[in-house]
C-alpha cells in the first residue's frame, strides 16, 4: 500500500449549472490581497463575468490570502469554464498591478515554469458541490464569520467587513451589482 493512497488533494472541478462553494488561496499565503486595489481586482473580475452570463455569484469574502465563493458556471467562456478565466484575469492584472506600484514584491511570485514567469494563485483550490439547503447555509455562515476570526479580525460583526455579502444577507443592503439572493435558490 502506498502513502499516496491517503494523500488529500484539493481539485477545483466544476460542473456548469451547479452550485459550489470555492475557495482559492494566494500562493505561499501571501497576503497580496491586502491592499484595497487588488480587491478591486477581484471585484471587477466577477463584475465582468456576471455581465457576460457566465456566472453567478452569491455569496464571497475577500480575505487577505484566500478567497471564498458561493458560486455557479452558467456557461463556459471561450474554451474554458468562468473559474479559469477568473484566476488568470487577476493573475495578469496583480502582476501589471505590482509592476506599478510595487515591483520587489514580484519576485515572491516568481516560478520557474515553460509557460509564465508568476504565480499568484496556489494550483489547489478547493471546489465544494453545494447539495443541499443546509449545507449551503453552513458554508454561507462560514464565509461571512471569516473576517472575525481570532486570527484576522478585520472586524467586530460579519456586516462590519466591506469585502464580504454579509451585509447584504444581514442588512439587505447591495453595495455589489454582481451579487444575487441565495434565499431565492430555496
Amino acid at each position: 500500500m502506498t502513502s499516496n493512497l491517503f494523500k488529500h488533494q484539493r481539485k477545483s472541478f466544476i460542473k456548469t449549472g451547479e452550485l459550489y462553494f470555492w475557495t482559492a488561496t494566494i500562493n505561499h499565503w501571501h497576503k497580496l490581497l491586502l491592499p484595497d486595489t487588488n480587491k478591486q481586482i477581484l471585484l471587477d473580475s466577477l463584475q465582468f463575468l456576471t455581465d457576460k452570463n457566465k456566472i453567478e455569484v452569491f455569496a464571497f469574502v475577500i480575505m487577505p490570502n484566500h478567497i471564498h465563493f458561493i458560486w455557479r458556471m452558467l456557461a463556459m467562456n471561450g474554451k474554458e469554464l468562468p473559474h479559469v478565466s477568473f484566476l488568470k484575469h487577476t493573475a495578469h492584472a496583480f502582476k501589471k498591478q505590482l509592476q506599478k506600484e510595487d515591483n520587489s514584491t514580484l519576485a515572491d511570485y516568481a516560478v520557474d515554469a515553460h509557460n509564465k514567469q508568476y504565480e499568484f494563485w496556489q494550483r489547489d483550490s478547493l471546489a465544494v458541490l453545494l447539495y443541499s439547503k443546509e449545507v449551503t447555509y453552513q458554508k454561507l455562515d462560514y464565509i461571512h464569520g471569516n473576517p472575525l476570526k481570532e486570527h484576522w479580525q478585520l472586524a467586530k460583526e460579519p456586516a462590519d467587513y466591506y469585502y464580504s455579502s454579509a451585509k447584504f444577507y444581514e442588512q439587505g443592503e447591495k453595495d455589489f451589482v454582481f451579487l444575487k439572493d441565495i434565499r431565492e435558490l430555496f
